[in-house]
């Protein structure tokens, strides 16, 4: 018993202030959902918070049935207002997506398993069976690569993985807390770390992230979770982050 409460004691417990430099609005995982995201906007705007950025947390596209016109309302409006003003972060999801683009034969099929059959279907394009020969998931590619655009493919391409204000980092799916921020592997950022929800950071540095959906939206522990799982509940979410406090609106 005393050597438990020792290893209970000695687990790290995160205490460190809430501190960007600039308050803004993490926006959870769309994943296709476009009017929700619109319904989501709307809201924002009539809170009317005068300094505000917005920060998009990744995994715009798949499993919804709108990832077409949500990616470029997306790029549209990050044109208007300037990425100094809505930044757009990379999820796993336009990952697995580009990986599609570039090597259609070897990662697409798993790619249109996890979503990607209706991000397709809403470009208007289908996809081969999985058993199709290498000749077929290219022309597919093609196929796909002609809808969405150069633009788009460029901009999505160019989508950073994290986004940093005072003590407070955005990226799609956590950090490893044993490891100093900037000196994250990539697809940790991506894909996540077994350890992120169990250890807190020592650092004191804050993580707003998407990608693990939770019913609950709420700060632990130095974690603010952004993803509600849209696509499914209809319930899309933005964690307004300001000094000392987080606030969650919901559509």
């Amino acid at each position: 018993m005393r050597l438990f409460k020792r290893l209970r004691a000695s687990k790290p417990k995160f205490s460190a202030p809430l501190e960007p430099e600039t308050p803004f609005f993490a926006i959870g995982d769309i994943h296709g959902c476009d009017a929700l995201f619109s319904k989501l906007i709307a809201r924002l705007e009539e809170i009317g918070h005068p300094t505000a950025l917005l920060v998009g947390v990744g995994d715009y596209v798949d499993r919804g049935d709108d990832s077409a016109a949500l990616l470029r309302r997306l790029h549209a409006m990050q044109v208007e207002f300037g990425p100094e003003v809505m930044i757009c972060l990379k999820g796993n999801h336009e990952e697995m997506m580009l990986g599609f683009l570039d090597e259609p034969a070897e990662k697409g099929a798993r790619w249109i398993r996890h979503g990607g059959l209706q991000t397709l279907a809403s470009f208007r394009c289908s996809p081969p069976s999985e058993s199709a020969p290498a000749e077929e998931w290219e022309a597919a590619r093609d196929r796909f690569r002609e809808a969405l655009g150069e633009e788009l493919e460029t901009w999505l391409r160019n989508l950073p993985l994290m986004w940093l204000s005072g003590n407070v980092v955005v990226t799609h799916a956590g950090a490893d807390p044993g490891i100093p921020i900037d000196d994250q592997d990539d697809q940790v950022l991506l894909w996540g770390h077994p350890e992120f929800e169990a250890t807190p950071r020592s650092d004191g540095t804050w993580v707003v992230h998407g990608h693990t959906i939770t019913d609950d939206a709420r700060p632990e522990a130095g974690r603010i979770p952004t993803d509600t799982g849209a696509y499914a509940t209809g319930r899309l979410t933005a964690a307004l982050v300001e000094p000392g406090s987080v606030k969650f609106y919901h559509t």
